[in-house]
């Protein structure tokens, strides 16, 4: 079973870079795929449970900071222009309509300050701070898995509308993209795939050991981080280590040494694919089946809703329509994404900006989760 939880993600990473359509349906889907199947066709030895919760519990706090070191905080501050206010804008509605959801659905959605949190999460930095979210809260298994199905769900047809006429849509009341004049929106010399998504040469000496130098300060992160947690209130502590942990791996990304680690953040989301599979392995689906319908308007609210709004004030802050795309797949679809929309857009010089609002909602996702969560609460 081990083996199992630890190999399959492998399997899956491989198959993503060898088959397109398998690059196209997603590791993190295929994962929670097949971890379901295994957890409700009788396959787990009795005595499981035990196993899965601990790797449930262990692994976002491990995944996190080596998804953190490879941050560059320093260059967000030098992205000055329309690329700061579209990040400024999304998180704002992204908020927003979470609270509007909240104020609708409070009184027909169990535990909804606990969602909220979670969609805070995943509309800001993705998966793993959708995950975090899960750890930081103290979310049901079955909760966590439905809203994650209808994220998805709701995603792909985002991902539908965005590759095919999203930038005809929004050129009807935005403006066009103009590349700066100071040109430092520019990403063609950059190899983006191979930093953020490629594990090519990954078990190589010269980068392997580094990883592993990664990995064993991720331990020492989360020793520290439980550690310091136990000067908070019980009911505080799981969210407080996530909080420490997210701070101690921004702190870390300004020493060049840390930051500079090639395939930190694909180790990282190595770590994430293994809690997918054994949080889905753990789920009974026939529960899932049991379809929550203001649940799900909930999820597409948050989706939708704060893409539209933040595509209406963008036309007041001036900002173009490429900008508001990238940025909006970047928060609701994670920085993975963001290579791809570029290229349905025709526009590579939106890469980097895309990026920069991904990861940035990546350290700011599981701040903003924990303090609305707990504000709802």
């Amino acid at each position: 079973m081990i083996a199992f939880f630890l190999l399959t993600p492998v399997l899956v990473i491989f198959l993503e870079g060898k088959y397109k359509v398998v690059k196209k349906i997603g590791a993190v889907l295929i994962c929670y795929i097949l971890g379901a199947l295994v957890g409700n066709v009788g396959l787990l030895p009795d005595g499981a449970y035990n196993y899965q919760d601990l790797f449930a519990q262990l692994t976002v706090p491990l995944a996190l900071p080596m998804i953190l070191f490879s941050m560059d905080v320093k260059k967000w501050f030098r992205m000055a222009g329309s690329a700061i206010k579209s990040l400024l804008l999304g998180l704002l509605t992204v908020v927003f309509m979470i609270f509007v959801g909240y104020w609708i659905f409070r009184d027909s959605v169990p535990e909804i300050w606990k969602v909220a949190g979670m969609l805070t999460g995943i509309y800001t930095g993705g998966t793993p701070n959708m995950a975090a979210m899960k750890t930081a809260l103290n979310v049901d298994t079955e909760v966590y898995l439905m809203t994650h199905t209808y994220e998805v769900a709701l995603g792909a047809i985002y991902v539908i509308f965005i590759l095919s006429i999203g930038q005809r849509v929004f050129l009807l009341w935005l403006r066009p993209f103009r590349s700066p004049e100071t040109g430092n929106l520019k990403a063609d010399n950059t190899d983006l795939e191979d930093k953020y998504e490629s594990y090519t040469g990954f078990f190589k000496k010269k980068t392997f050991l580094p990883i592993l130098g990664a990995f064993g300060l991720s331990v020492v992160i989360f020793g520290a981080s439980y550690g310091l947690s136990l000067l908070f209130p019980e009911s505080f502590s799981t969210a407080a280590i996530i909080l420490l942990i997210t701070s101690f791996g921004i702190a870390f990304s300004f020493i060049p040494g840390v930051k500079n680690i090639q395939k930190s953040f694909q180790a990282g989301m190595y770590i994430i694919l293994i809690f997918c599979i054994v949080v889905s392995s753990m789920a009974d689906i026939r529960k899932l089946v049991n379809i929550s319908f203001n649940l799900f308007w909930y999820v597409g609210l948050a989706m939708y809703g704060s893409h539209l709004l933040h595509a209406f004030l963008a036309r007041i802050f001036k900002i173009d329509a490429d900008t508001v795309i990238i940025s909006g797949s970047a928060l609701i679809l994670s920085p993975p994404f963001v290579p791809v929309v570029a290229g349905a857009l025709r526009n590579r010089e939106v890469i980097l900006t895309g990026l920069i609002v991904g990861i940035a909602g990546y350290a700011v996702g599981n701040y903003l989760g924990v303090i609305i969560a707990y504000t709802l609460r």
